[in-house]
């Protein structure tokens, strides 16, 4: 049987699925970057070696997120796609009637729009953050709660406060006042949930028509609290996947599947073994050529360079290129350089 595989690398948690022939879902794994995505990455794959899968045929691999670059290149991808292709294409597989897909992640929030299985239309949050999962995480811990357990305070509430939500710093602020007035935790975590909730209709959803069947992913979506905000809100039913915090990855290994059965090409993937075992270390210089002063990129692994890339005329995309040339007059590194040596 073909087996594929799909990561999704975002700014907070780092995520793996695991998938058949058929698109179901055979192992996934949801873990905190931590700053580090690259033992994050190889985490899920020492958990795949774990699970006995290490073995098993990967007929391809596709990834996404912020960091989908750094891993195609860690673990040889076939595909990159942005978030909103690799949700998208999760939601339509779990529920074909999908019209409405609301992602909410570490940092970012997202709507997607669906119409006879095809996407129409997107938007994600600006320059506010507030409702991702970062804000609530820092809420849930100036509360003294659990993450886990956040959204089962709000649904106790008998009487949510009212609760600022137009950005992240109005909302913290007005909780602080709130708390300080003596209100319970549970309402005013429940009218955090409200504002929150609010502040991405107007914000993110901008006013559009959001149409049944609404998907709810994202680690977010395992918050009982903002589910429930966006049931009194919209006025409608809001689903939240089994596997909701890992429809990017999933996502991202259908894509991968389409892509083998449209190119019937091997895959690239450098095997889950290997992956679990070898050294990355990325590296950089800037390129002092010209006034663009290119921030250019290597990636190696076990010492051998695989792939560089941020250089705009392309200089620097001949791997075979020694990396020794920055130690000349027009190159240095970003650390240690001597600031005499430019002119």
């Amino acid at each position: 049987m073909e087996n594929y595989i799909g990561i999704d690398v975002g700014s907070v948690t780092t995520k793996l699925a695991l998938i058949d022939e058929n698109g179901s879902m055979l192992w996934n794994t949801y873990m905190r970057t931590k700053g580090g995505p690259i033992e994050a990455i190889q985490k899920t794959f020492i958990g795949l070696s774990k699970e006995k899968y290490d073995n098993i045929e990967i007929s391809g691999v596709g990834v996404t997120g912020s960091g989908r670059h750094l891993a195609a290149v860690m673990v040889g991808a076939d595909i990159i796609k942005n978030e909103i292709t690799a949700h998208a294409a999760a939601a339509k597989y779990v529920e074909p009637k999908v019209s409405t897909v609301i992602d909410i992640g570490g940092q970012d929030s997202k709507i997607i729009f669906i119409k006879n299985g095809v996407s129409v239309g997107f938007n994600m949050n600006t320059i506010c953050a507030a409702g991702t999962g970062s804000f609530l995480d820092h809420q849930a811990q100036r509360l003294g709660i659990p993450i886990e357990k956040f959204g089962d305070y709000a649904l106790e509430s008998m009487s949510p406060v009212k609760i600022s939500g137009r950005c992240g710093v109005f909302a913290e602020s007005d909780l602080i006042h709130k708390q300080q007035l003596g209100y319970k935790k549970e309402d005013l975590i429940a009218g955090l949930c409200i504002a929150l909730v609010g502040n991405f209709l107007s914000n993110v959803a901008r006013g559009k028509k959001t149409e049944p069947v609404v998907l709810f992913q994202g680690g977010v979506a395992a918050n009982a609290g903002i589910k429930a905000a966006f049931e009194q809100k919209l006025k409608m039913p809001v689903v939240v996947p089994k596997h909701h915090s890992v429809m990017g990855a999933w996502g991202a290994a259908l894509l991968a599947k389409q892509w083998k059965e449209r190119t019937n090409e091997p895959t690239h993937f450098y095997g889950i073994n290997r992956i679990s075992t070898f050294e990355c270390k990325p590296r950089t210089f800037s390129c002092l050529d010209c006034s663009n002063t290119c921030e250019v990129n290597e990636f190696y692994i076990d010492e051998k360079l695989i792939s560089r890339w941020g250089s705009r005329c392309g200089i620097w995309s001949d791997l075979d290129r020694s990396s020794a040339d920055r130690q000349n007059d027009r190159y240095f590194p970003l650390r240690g350089w001597n600031n005499d040596r430019i002119q």
